[in-house]
This record gives structure tokens, sequence and C-alpha cells, in this order.
């Protein structure tokens, strides 16, 4: 049984750290192929469950330096049917990796959780087509239907919550979270912003809140930003009722578009004290904040700093 799905730490006390660019960091620092960015391959060997489980332990010891909780985001953004159908891999095999990216987390917990340092496993999905486009679009309907499958695999497998990243259009975000109240799971939403702060639909981040929640009756327990830099959406913030709903930020450590990170061939760590700063910022605006980890070009310095800034160290 999970034990935090009916009882969420986060959403409690100071922020709760989550893991960082968990792609970028395989494929830029450790030289690791990538097919179709989709890191939940490396779950099929030794060797990549063992790095898989460094990485995730190297950011539970940034929240044990803190003595604050972590959300561990499952190596499944691409474990989808399409994403999948590309890597061989069918229902049967995808649904097996998905149970098995939450039980390789939940084995992690058993051993490095702590009272101080809940750890939260949280099944990830990503969008069916690109992140950082919208030119394929389902309706809502289509949404939940296409995302149940891989939810019902986190669920069964014990999963604590489930947390869809980058979303870049409001349909899908809705389909999502419907599937996710059909399985009595709770759920995260994040959408990804371009520079100017809005989706890459053209939809305002305000409005992607209200208009998921209103489609949802609220079924989000919380909203998140990824694959933005602060710089990109830190004039959204207006004071209003929607912004305490948005809990959680997983910042690209690169200013750059999403275009032009689509075209780069080597990685942009950015400035990691400037993101941290960022982050400080945002914190004045987001009285809320739950979770803050990194995303595309972030590793553990860019977390550390972040909670350097953000927690008091742990005596």
């Amino acid at each position: 049984m999970s034990p935090y799905r009916h009882h969420l730490p986060q959403l409690t006390g100071h922020p709760f750290l989550s893991d960082s660019g968990l792609e970028t960091t395989l494929i830029f620092h450790d030289g690791i192929d990538l097919p179709y960015f989709a890191s939940f391959v490396l779950l099929d060997s030794d060797a990549g469950r063992a790095r898989l489980d460094r990485y995730y332990a190297e950011h539970v010891q940034l929240a044990l330096g803190a003595a604050t909780g972590i959300v561990l985001e499952t190596a499944t953004w691409r474990a989808n049917p399409d994403w999948g159908a590309k890597l061989g891999y069918d229902t049967m095999r995808l649904a097996a990796v998905n149970r098995l990216a939450v039980t390789e987390l939940i084995r992690l917990r058993g051993q490095m959780e702590t009272p101080a340092t809940p750890i939260v496993v949280s099944g990830n999905l990503g969008p069916r087509g690109d992140g950082y486009r919208d030119d394929t679009r389902m309706s809502i309907g289509a949404a939940q239907a296409y995302h149940a499958p891989q939810i019902e695999a986190f669920a069964a497998a014990d999963a604590d919550m489930v947390s869809v990243f980058t979303m870049n259009y409001v349909e899908e975000a809705i389909g999502v979270g419907r599937a996710a109240h059909a399985a009595s799971m709770p759920i995260a939403v994040s959408f990804t912003l371009e520079i100017d702060g809005q989706l890459p639909s053209g939809m305002t981040l305000r409005e992607a809140i209200n208009a998921t929640d209103d489609a949802t009756s609220g079924a989000p327990v919380y909203y998140m930003i990824n694959c933005a830099h602060p710089s990109h959406f830190a004039h959204l913030f207006d004071g209003g009722d929607w912004q305490q709903r948005l809990r959680g930020v997983r910042a690209n450590a690169s200013k750059r578009s999403h275009a032009e990170l689509d075209e780069a061939t080597e990685l942009d760590i950015g400035d990691i004290d400037e993101l941290a700063q960022g982050y400080r910022a945002l914190a004045g605006h987001l009285p809320k904040l739950a979770v803050v980890g990194g995303c595309c070009g972030t590793d553990c310095r860019h977390v550390a700093a972040i909670r350097d800034r953000l927690l008091p160290p742990a005596v």
C-alpha cells in the first residue's frame, strides 16, 4: 500500500525537493544514447537500473542535507503507447516497465527514507506528442483514454501519486486529470511555457489552470511549471487566486526558447546561482510553493543551489 496517497506530505510545511533533468544528464553528462529522449529503456538492464538508482540517490542526499522531503519522478516521461511503439514496446511490456519504474523507487525509499525526509514516489507521464509543440492535439475524451493505462499501471504498483509534465495545451491536461480522478490517484499537472510566459497553444497559464480546474472539478492536487526558465514567467504573477493552485516549479537551466533548445547540440547549464535566485524570487509570489526541482539542463548542482536559497541547512 502507498503510505502517502491519501495525505501527500509535500502539501504541508516547507518545500520538498524534486529531481532534475534526468534525460539531459544521461545524454550530455553520461554519453548515454536515449532514443526519442526515452529514459525508461534503462529499466530493462541491470546497468541501466543501477545508473538510475545513482541518479535518484544523489538527489535524495540533497534532501537529507536539508532535512526536507523529496518527490521522485519515475523515468517514464516517454513510456506511453505512441513513444513505446517506436521503441518496440507493446501494451503488456509497456505496463510492466511502468510498474517496474515505481517498484524501483519504492525499493530506494526503503533504503534511504528517514522521518525528516519522506520520499514521495510519483508516476511520471509526458505528452502524447512533442513536449514543445501542440501540433498533434487530442480531444479531452481521447486524452483520457490514451493516458489511463499508464496511470492504472502506476496505481497498481503503489505509486503515491502521478504527475504529468510538459503539457502544452489544455485538452490533454484535462484528459489526464480526469483519468487520474477515475483511478483515484492524486495528480499534479505541469504546464510548459514559451519565453513570453504562454503555453505553446497560446493560452495563458492562468487560463490553463482555471480551465483545467473547471473541467475536472478541481481534480489536480496542484499545478506546476516545467521546462521553462524563471525569466520566462516571472512577470505573470498578478496576485490572483489562481496562484494558490501553483505549487511546484521545475525550471530549465537555459534561458533559450524551446525552438533553440531543440536545435542545440551542446548542453546549456545556464547560470546556476541566477537560477537559484530566480526560485527565491518566485517563492515570494507563490505562498504555497511545495515542490522545487529542475528540468532540462539541470543536475544536482542546480537543485543544491535552489535548496540552499530556499531551505535552512539541517541541524
